[in-house]
């Protein structure tokens, strides 16, 4: 179901913890989701580190100039926010 909004998505707890292919899996449709002129925060677990290192990547390669990525900040639980924008 498309986003219609701004959202953010939790990707950090539970069976994300140990799972780095399900992260990406669930980041890029949290992506698909989104609606063109809208983003989704995704919120990504503190053991994987940095998006940068595996997110951002990935992110980039599938969709293109198609999404626009900014990170926001760890948060003080630990995990990690990026933002990505729909055009």
């Amino acid at each position: 179901m498309a986003k219609n909004i701004n959202w953010s998505i939790s990707l950090e707890h539970d069976e994300y913890e140990n799972n780095l292919e399900l992260v990406i899996h669930d980041a890029v449709d949290a992506v698909e989701e989104t609606t063109l002129g809208h983003y989704v925060n995704l919120v990504t677990p503190e053991g994987f580190g940095h998006p940068k290192d595996y997110l951002i990547e990935a992110l980039a390669t599938i969709f293109e100039n198609k999404i626009t990525m900014k990170f926001i900040d760890q948060c003080g639980c630990g995990g990690y926010v990026l933002q990505v924008w729909k055009e």
